[in-house]
């Protein structure tokens, strides 16, 4: 048997190579489209044997649902820290929606091409991973749903708010300005993307007592 050392270290390289062909995807398709890339071009751009993908992913398809699992977790983790370190600090509802709308756009400056993915994929219909991109999708929402609930539950928003529909708009919010940030105002800073978004947040959310 193997001990719990190599075990460990064995999953560490395995997660290693992932995170490598995570990457390499998510670039060659951001450039190319999931048709045009090839697990040829994955595997090369990686550094890492053909028979490596498929080792580690059945499929291209399995590969990307994969990383659409990955990537929105990562984005879901960081809202769900966000809100509650807020928590911890003793900040409002207001105070979490804040701090997550500027936990969604450090993790989009930092992995642009799969927002600019995810955001893609989210308008089609036809792709084997539809249903696991709804799944997580919602996973990500729910974490804003639940501040919206928690204030309303404390007097601190209106009770006419519609909770999962502002929710998803103030993903939506991000997620679009952010884009457009990267694509068409990239001399923009992060605080200044976040404090015109927060200035939004403030009056449309916070200002529905």
């Amino acid at each position: 048997m193997e001990s719990s050392s190599a075990t460990s270290g064995g999953s560490t390289r395995r997660e290693a190579t992932r995170q490598k062909l995570y990457e390499a995807a998510v670039t060659l398709i951001a450039e190319q489209g999931f048709s045009a890339t090839t697990v040829d071009e994955i595997a090369e751009r990686a550094g890492v044997a053909k028979g490596t993908v498929y080792y580690n992913f059945a499929s291209k398809s399995v590969l990307f649902e994969e990383l659409l699992r990955h990537g929105v977790g990562l984005l879901t983790a960081s809202l769900r820290e966000a809100a509650e370190r807020t928590a911890r600090e003793g900040g409002t509802n207001v105070d979490a929606l804040d701090a997550m709308i500027r936990a969604g756009l450090v993790f989009i400056d930092r992995y642009p091409a799969f927002t600019q993915l995810y955001v893609a994929e989210l308008w089609r219909t036809n792709r084997t991973w539809q249903s696991t991109l709804m799944v997580v999708r919602q996973q990500a929402v729910a974490v804003v749903e639940d501040a919206l609930r928690e204030g309303v539950a404390g007097g601190e928003f209106s009770e006419e708010i519609d909770v999962p529909l502002t929710a998803s708009a103030l993903v939506g919010m991000v997620l679009v300005a952010a884009l457009d940030w990267k694509a068409f105002q990239p001399e923009r800073s992060l605080d200044d993307v976040h404090a015109a978004l927060s200035r939004l947040l403030q009056g449309r959310v916070s200002g529905c007592r």
